[in-house]
């Protein structure tokens, strides 16, 4: 069975949402696989910062969204990605309170995902073998692997009706955090997720022309500075930034878009100490 069986608007609708992200159609064969409604979702996705505060995620719904979120694949099935849901209002408390905004200590629910390269530690004295990749490539691959937990556990909360919104300024206090929910060496936090049920929808988040981030065959960055001064003019007349970011130091932009406000994020220190956090984690990043 194909899209040609399916409810036409199923179609229209997944096509409808890539040109409104990408701002240009996607070109698709017309024969489309079975599967629609799923694709439509995933490309009609939003975050969500605003909850209905009338209802609550119950722990059950949150630890079976966790267990799908940690059927994903895995690196050389290491699984190396660990989930901590904040049920208990002191202990979350202790955690959002670090993070300063209203609204994630509101939601209804809240989770903080880590990467976990202790266990495989342990498998090796458990089992007497050497351990010879003390290395970057430990980290990476644990930090990975929690990243696509967490991409897998937006998405299943979202085919269930939820919203989420992934919080990766929990970095910005990693040591603190980190002592909080008891991480030993070698676990360390990625980010951390809201999740509830949504007040309103939200809007679609355009992103980049498919031209500057999709390639065939090799990388290539032809007409990369005109094609994100488009973007920046787009984004800017249907999602406009609500302020400009250090206007102290920068002054008001006339034209304030995408790439300006993110050249203007990284003109600013950013978790300078991550780096040494990590290695006090007990990881060596040669």
């Amino acid at each position: 069975m194909t899209a040609d069986d399916a409810a036409p608007d199923e179609a229209t609708r997944l096509l409808r949402a890539l040109e409104h992200r990408f701002g240009a159609p996607v070109p698709i064969s017309h024969r489309m696989p079975l599967g629609l409604p799923a694709l439509r979702a995933i490309a009609e996705r939003r975050s969500i910062r605003d909850y209905d505060g009338a209802r609550t995620v119950d722990r059950d719904l949150a630890r079976l969204l966790a267990a799908v979120a940690l059927a994903s694949p895995t690196k050389s099935d290491l699984q190396q990605r660990d989930i901590v849901i904040l049920d208990d209002p002191a202990q979350r408390g202790r955690v959002t309170a670090l993070l300063g905004e209203r609204w994630i200590e509101t939601a209804p629910a809240f989770l903080v995902f880590c990467g976990n390269n202790r266990r495989q530690r342990q498998l090796q004295e458990w089992r007497g073998r050497p351990f010879p990749n003390d290395h970057l490539d430990a980290f990476f691959n644990a930090a990975v692997d929690a990243g696509i937990a967490l991409a897998t556990f937006v998405t299943a909360a979202e085919a269930i009706g939820l919203g989420c919104c992934p919080i990766s300024q929990i970095r910005n206090h990693s040591a603190e955090v980190s002592r909080i929910l008891d991480l030993p060496r070698h676990v360390f936090p990625v980010a951390g997720m809201t999740l509830g049920w949504p007040a309103r929808p939200g809007a679609i988040s355009l992103r980049l022309p498919l031209e500057v981030t999709l390639h065939e065959d090799r990388f290539q960055e032809r007409g990369l500075r005109e094609s994100i001064d488009a973007y920046d003019r787009r984004r800017a007349a249907v999602q406009p930034y609500a302020r400009q970011r250090y206007e102290g130091d920068y002054g008001h932009a006339e034209e304030y878009g995408w790439s300006e406000d993110k050249a203007r994020q990284y003109s600013k220190p950013e978790r300078a100490d991550f780096g040494a956090f990590v290695r006090s984690r007990g990881f060596n990043l040669r």
